[in-house]
Parts: C-alpha cells; structure tokens; sequence
C-alpha cells in the first residue's frame, strides 16, 4: 500500500471530507485488488466503515469492517487487522454494547502491543475511558485518562491533545460538573479547529451527550459564556 493513500485519505476523513474519503476509498479498492495489494484494499475498506459511523450507519460500518477483517486475515499480516478490528469495537460502543466493546478494545490493545503500536496502543486506552463511564466506572476511566495525558506528555504526541480534551469534558460531564464542561468543551472545539480537524465518529457522539447536557443544565447563555471562555484558551494553558 501506498503510505500516500493512508495518509490522504485519513486526512480528509478527519477533516470532515466525506464525499473525497468514498471517492478515493472506492477507487482504492479496485486499484489494490487489480495489483494484488490486500494492505491498500484494508485501508479503503477500513475507511469506508469510517465513513459509514459517521453517517450513523452502524450495520453498514460493521459489515464493510468485517470486509476489511476478512481481506486482512487472508492476507496473513496480522498488522493489517488492527484498524479493521478497531472499528469493530467502535461499533459496540457506538450501539451501547459496552461489555462487547471493552472487550474488543482489550483485545485490540493486544494486538498493538505484540505489533509495538504503542500510539495505537494509547488510542484504545482512551477508547476506554468513554466505554468505562458509560459503565458506570468513573475511578477506573479517570485513572485510564491520567495514564494517556501522561503518554501524550511524555512523548510529545501532539495530534493526541484535542482527543484527550474531548475525553476531559466527557469526564467531567459525568460527574454533572456542567459548568466547567461547557469550558471543556470550549477547550475541545477550540484544539479540533487548531489542527483542521472534527471528533471521530464514537467521540462525537459522546461529545454531543455533554454538550447538550450542560446546555440543559445551565441555560445556552451560561453554557455560551463558558464555552466562550473554553474557545479562548490556548489547549497547552488549559
């Protein structure tokens, strides 16, 4: 597979460009099947599952994921699983089947550790903290979160730092501290415009939850002046 083609068209997936991510992904496919080339053939399917989360199709996403799977077991590299599987538990999650989804999210945090994936690895943790809430289990998603930021920290990863804003406000949501998730959220908004970029799918949708509980909570012109507030810091003063 080409890296260009990975790297395009998950960039534009990320910024929103759906029509672009289907245009290049179907043209992709039929390209990597003519060339025998099962790693570019992965990466369309993976991403058209992308595309179909976004759009709230969960059936569609799954069965273009399991396509993908499919070609990546074929194929015999196991690195090739792991976006395929990573949606899967996306999936779970986005459906409420949350035992399902911590389970796959385990099972792909293996995967990326016997790959030495560790960025990959750092992803699914912070998958889990949103899986983790919506279980109930507040100390073990808080503590997921701490171990991440101290990655993203430690390593520089700064592509991770809207993500782990997003999983902030989340967090903090759940604990009905509105007030300062409508300036987390802020916060959030404010580092996803930095890079050019908008929440993937799972965590939009738990974004969302917050946003509109904390506008429920206290009033749209309260949420909007701490939101505002949010908008206005840099994400490193945050």
């Amino acid at each position: 597979m080409a890296v260009g083609f990975s790297e395009d068209v998950r960039s534009a997936f990320r910024r929103g460009e759906t029509d672009a991510v289907v245009r290049m992904s179907e043209a992709k496919i039929a390209r990597a099947q003519a060339a025998g080339d099962p790693a570019g053939e992965v990466e369309a399917r993976y991403s058209l599952a992308r595309v179909a989360l976004r759009s709230g199709d969960l059936a569609v996403g799954a069965a273009r994921a399991q396509d993908a799977l499919a070609v990546a077991v074929q194929s015999g590299d196991r690195s090739l699983e792991e976006r395929p599987r990573h949606v899967l538990a996306a999936v779970a999650r986005m459906s409420g089947d949350l035992v399902r989804a911590r389970g796959l999210y385990a099972e792909s945090i293996a995967l990326n550790q016997e790959l030495g994936q560790f960025r990959t690895v750092a992803t699914e943790q912070l998958n889990l903290v949103f899986v983790e809430l919506g279980l109930g289990n507040g100390d073990t998603a808080r503590k997921l979160l701490t171990g991440v930021h101290h990655q993203v920290s430690e390593n520089n990863w700064s592509e991770y730092v809207p993500f782990v804003c997003l999983a902030d406000a989340v967090l903090v949501s759940a604990t009905a501290d509105h007030r300062r998730a409508a300036y987390l959220i802020g916060v959030t908004d404010a580092a996803f415009a930095a890079v050019g970029q908008v929440p993937d799918p799972d965590d939009a949708v738990d974004l969302d939850r917050a946003r509109e509980a904390a506008i429920w909570a206290l009033g749209l012109p309260v949420y909007t002046e701490e939101h505002a507030r949010g908008l206005a810091q840099t994400t490193s003063a945050a």
